[in-house]
């Protein structure tokens, strides 16, 4: 098959011909370069950073050493507010210490939702933790991610290098020399370990990115540690050029469609730009990073604030990366049109709107649990701590969840002064009520302690997307401040194929399945590719202080099936519609997905006829690796089909 035969197929829509030929082209020259640069990768010679000037070596450890033009996050910067943290987030503290002090001690920190591991005495960088499995040190384009029975997304999170973050926190608040001396040693083994361009810690840009992050927040601390050395410092230059260099040539970059990828590509070479000016490459990397970022915003952004890949756990990331790098350019007086500075706020006010009342978000498509500053555990549906950060920002108070306390990652990016003036804040519910984001296919239903959110979102990236899941017509509910209806998560990507399979497919969402076929055309080989058959249209919706209605039908069936879905805001009950149009016979499938741990007799009941539910078991996963046991009620029938009513109540009974 040719390459631009490839290309069509893999566009999975209507594309011109033009872009097609103009990716096909690329995707060309990729291919030449790597052929070219195999032989440069494996024959590498390590060299010092391109720096400017030709000062000495003292000269350059005591310009590192001291204040630094660029301005970083002030939780990681003023010496002086580490008190106020001790004694404004006590516990925090006492658990960042013990952290710490396992990496320190064990080389134990936690991993995603698979829980802490220890990476024993010597840490074996390309060694899989779960599987055993070692990555090999090949050209990083001859490296094959799949079918190894290994999930690379896990080595790669070691690799981000996130606990290098926990240990310069922890040096900031105590001054321990022992963070700082385990920091440089796990730094220099990385280093032997990782040669520029081979492995699977060299496959990806992002990844590469997102590390080259970790090490700049690291960076801004421990250059005021004993162990700060010319070595230390050359090693760190050299490390930054290369992780440079390396997202500049690979850029993750296509002409059918850029995703979370290529964002934080162009977001890591801003922040390398940025702070590091003393590199010949600095002003093509900050601006290079600065435009692209801001013309990804347009395109990767919709109108009412959501991600365009179909994904809250994907909003939250590139929400991240977003929020933080707009505060940087703050801190260092880059100018940003007010237009990108509304669409941030309106990311955040998506987030604050499709949040349940427990605080915790609804796990539309996939989530692989990323974030960009790791400065506390959280998981894949903790969303709440970004608000807190965009409520000082903005001066919002409805960002601010009523009786929150803020969140320590406000003080690490604002500082004191972003915790005194959440504090002081009062909060407001103006965004929790229903409300609809037709672009994102997202539809809330609000009323005191009760809450459904209504997903008829597509594939995502305009139909071409790879992280969303066959959940049109979907539900989530909660009520009493606990979820009753929910979404199952993703589990794990490429670490086993037929559960990502499963966790993506029509059977594990809270919608109707017909003849046992996919909303969406899915495929166990192809983990990352979803079609766009569904087409979900959204007929009506109404809101008012009694009800509230919402009509949508969706196209990925031999029939159509319509959803109408009535908020009872008085009676605190649902009432659903389920209406099929087409001709035959077939198999229908109804299900509804409940919470873990829950007791799921009496919340549902089917009002028009006497088919009694089986119960499937159809586990939860709130974080990546995580799973727990849940079941869903699945009714079914079988023959002319043209209606089926159900009531969904907030309490049992």
């Amino acid at each position: 098959m040719g390459v631009l035969d490839k290309i069509k197929r893999a566009v999975r829509g209507e594309v011109k011909l033009t872009t097609a030929a103009r990716e096909a082209w690329r995707r060309s020259r990729v291919s030449l370069q790597q052929q070219k640069e195999r032989a440069s990768v494996l024959n590498y010679s390590r060299k010092p950073a391109d720096l400017w000037s030709g000062m000495t070596a003292e000269k350059w450890l005591r310009h590192f050493r001291g204040d630094r033009e660029a301005k970083f996050f002030p939780g990681f910067t003023d010496r002086e507010s580490a008190n106020f943290y001790r004694t404004h987030f006590p516990t925090s503290a006492t658990a960042l210490i013990a952290s710490a002090n396992l990496i320190v001690d064990e080389h134990r920190w936690p991993l995603l939702g698979f829980g802490e591991k220890c990476f024993g005495e010597v840490i074996e960088w390309a060694r899989d933790p779960l599987s055993g499995y070692v990555w090999p040190l090949d050209y990083h384009g001859d490296v094959n991610l799949r079918g190894t029975g290994s999930d690379v997304r896990v080595v790669w999170e070691l690799n981000r290098l996130g606990h290098f973050v926990t240990l310069a926190r922890a040096y900031f608040i105590t001054n321990d020399d022992r963070y700082s001396a385990e920091f440089f040693s796990q730094l220099r083994s990385w280093d032997e370990q990782n040669p520029y361009g081979r492995g699977a810690n060299w496959t990806c840009a992002m990844e590469v990115a997102l590390r080259a992050m970790n090490l700049l927040a690291a960076f801004h601390v421990f250059r005021h540690s004993p162990q700060f050395d010319d070595a230390s410092l050359q090693l760190l230059l050299r490390l930054f050029q290369e992780h440079g260099n390396y997202i500049c040539d690979h850029l993750e970059f296509s002409h059918l469609a850029t995703s979370n990828h290529y964002l934080s590509d162009v977001v890591g070479l801003a922040w390398l730009g940025n702070f590091l000016p003393e590199f010949r490459d600095s002003e093509y990397w900050d601006n290079l990073g600065f435009v692209d970022m801001l013309q990804e915003m347009d395109k990767q952004v919709l109108a009412d604030g959501a991600d365009y890949e179909a994904s809250t756990g994907y909003h939250r990331f590139v929400l991240e990366l977003f929020l933080y790098s707009f505060l940087l350019c703050q801190f260092n007086d880059d100018e940003i049109e007010q237009k990108y500075w509304n669409k941030l706020h309106q990311m955040l006010i998506y987030v604050r709107s499709y949040l349940r009342p427990d605080g915790f978000a609804p796990l539309i498509g996939d989530t692989d649990s990323g974030v960009v500053l790791p400065m506390h555990a959280r998981r894949a549906d903790d969303h709440a701590y970004l608000l807190a950060i965009g409520a000082v920002l903005f001066k919002d108070p409805g960002l601010k969840l009523d009786g929150g306390e803020p969140p320590e990652e406000l003080f690490w990016i604002l500082g004191s002064q972003g915790v005194k003036a959440f504090q002081e804040m009062n909060s407001s519910d103006r965004y929790a009520v229903s409300q609809a984001f037709p672009d994102a296919g997202t539809y809330i239903m609000r009323h005191e302690d009760l809450y459904l959110c209504f997903n008829t979102s597509g594939a995502g990236m305009n139909g071409r997307g790879s992280h969303g899941h066959n959940d049109v017509l979907s539900i989530e509910v909660s009520a009493g401040g606990r979820a009753i209806i929910v979404d199952p998560g993703t589990y794990v990507y490429s670490g086993d194929l037929a559960k990502r399979h499963l966790f993506r497919s029509t059977a594990y969402h809270s919608t109707v399945q017909i003849d046992g076929l996919e909303q969406n055309t899915i495929r166990v080989d192809a983990p990352f590719v979803i079609g766009s058959e569904a087409k979900p249209r959204v007929l009506e919706w109404k809101t008012s202080e009694e009800f509230d209605r919402v009509v949508a039908e969706h196209y990925g069936y031999p029939v159509v099936h319509r959803r109408t879905v009535t908020f009872d805001k008085r009676g605190r009950f649902w009432l659903i519609d389920d209406e099929f149009f087409g001709d035959g016979e077939h198999v229908y499938e109804a299900r509804f997905h409940f919470a873990p741990g829950l007791d799921v007799s009496g919340f549902v009941s089917l009002l028009n006829s006497d088919v009694q539910p089986s119960f499937e078991k159809q586990p939860v996963s709130r974080d990546y690796g995580e799973m727990s046991d849940a079941v869903a009620a699945c009714w079914r029938f079988q023959g002319r089909l043209s209606k089926l009513s159900w009531k969904v109540k907030a309490e049992h009974g």
